[in-house]
């Protein structure tokens, strides 16, 4: 992969568009990834737009040097009071920038104020340095191994693992999965390491093909219920994550015969190999196929209609409150138009106390609290996994969510 530098000229040159975040179930990498259509409309809307500078931090800086560790929303938020109002202070120019992905420390970014609006580019434009000529470019490349540089729209860390740990299943979803049925000498924990035994049912027989890649498993426990928290309903069961498993050698069958010489049909399971353990393993613990890697493309944005949402848990068995950085779960999901990368408002219940300075003592419900911000990462049917961006108070179950508008 290479990245491709224009020779260095004062040339206006129409900045970045739309943030986008791209996040991979592997580690990040270079972030050279096709510009969806929608990232195109956003930016063909807005470039010329920018923002309101009622919409700029107070201490919205003039310039910035992109620095390595920094992620697209921290750079949003230095310039924005709310970071992801992003796409309509950033502009597109798809002739001179081919690809918005490819944001990267050591380059500069300017904010432009005029007319009443905001605007971000990467170079100064012309009106600020003086009248200059049209100049018509015609790039020399300059190849250079990008690695990793490219910024993530978010710490990629925080996501990856939830992009296949945590599974939304149905009440038999687990239920039909191949489960260990024993481990070697008697053993009742199995970690990193070790080798157990599997059986499958139905459709779900472990199978080996020679040949073939090694077939890789991801390991589940007993799925929680997960209920609405205004309705009772059951949305859906979280499956928990213990760890990963190779198949080494498939199920089969062998003759045999029993004690008084008469032929039978011995069962063989399949022998798996632990290669991974987030908690150790035990028998009856579920094996699912492991997931392809997704290349997940996120533009935190606002839901387009209004939102009234819930949040149905927090992700850790031990936890109570999350926050800032946290996994939650929401219930919403897909059949709710909810999508990967919609921001929310988190709403802090208002409490409810009696007026004193009524003789009556009426009760009062004080008004809910903007409390911060989260994006859906995740969607299921009825469910939706998302990250707490900011937070001012600890937040729990139960919370209220709006669209952030």
């Amino acid at each position: 992969m290479t990245k491709h530098t224009m020779p260095k000229s004062k040339v206006a040159i129409a900045a970045l568009v739309a943030l986008v975040s791209t996040v991979l179930t592997a580690p990040a990498s270079a972030q050279n990834y096709p510009i969806t259509a929608d990232q195109k409309a956003t930016a063909a809307q807005v470039a010329q737009a920018g923002v309101p500078l009622s919409e700029l931090s107070p201490n919205a800086p003039d310039s910035y040097s992109v620095k390595a560790g920094d992620t697209l929303w921290a750079i949003a938020g230095l310039f924005l009071k709310n970071a992801w109002r992003w796409p309509e202070l950033w502009g597109m120019n798809l002739q001179e920038i081919k690809n918005p992905h490819l944001i990267y420390p050591g380059q500069n970014l300017y904010l432009e104020r005029k007319d009443g609006r905001a605007t971000l580019r990467m170079a100064r434009s012309a009106s600020a340095e003086g009248a200059l000529d049209t100049v018509r470019l015609s790039p020399r490349i300059r190849s250079e191994s990008l690695a990793s540089d490219a910024l993530p729209t978010l710490k990629s860390h925080l996501i990856e693992p939830f992009l296949t740990e945590p599974m939304i299943v149905d009440e038999n979803g687990l239920k039909a999965a191949p489960r260990i049925v024993a481990a070697q000498e008697g053993r009742v924990l199995l970690t990193r390491g070790d080798r157990a035994y599997a059986r499958g049912q139905g459709e779900a027989v472990l199978v080996d093909e020679p040949g073939q890649k090694q077939k890789a498993y991801r390991v589940f426990r007993n799925a929680t219920p997960l209920k609405d928290p205004v309705t009772r309903e059951v949305l859906g069961y979280e499956a928990q994550y213990v760890g990963k498993a190779l198949l080494a050698r498939g199920e089969s069958s062998q003759p045999s015969t029993d004690r008084d010489g008469k032929p039978r049909t011995d069962v063989v399971p399949a022998t798996i190999d632990i290669v991974a353990a987030k908690e150790e393993m035990r028998v009856g613990d579920r094996l699912l196929p492991e997931p392809a890697q997704l290349l997940q493309s996120y533009m935190p944005r606002a839901p387009q209609g209004p939102v009234d949402a819930r949040i149905v848990s927090v992700y850790g068995s031990a936890v109570v409150h999350a926050g800032q950085n946290q996994v939650v779960v929401i219930n919403r999901g897909s059949r709710d138009g909810i999508e990967s990368g919609h921001v929310m408002a988190i709403l802090k219940d208002g409490a409810r106390l009696l007026d004193k300075t009524d003789p009556a003592r009426p009760e009062l419900k004080l008004p809910d609290e903007r409390n911060g911000l989260l994006m859906v990462f995740r969607t299921f049917e009825k469910l939706s996994y998302a990250l707490v961006l900011e937070i001012t108070d600890g937040v729990k179950v139960g919370d209220r969510l709006v669209n952030p508008r």
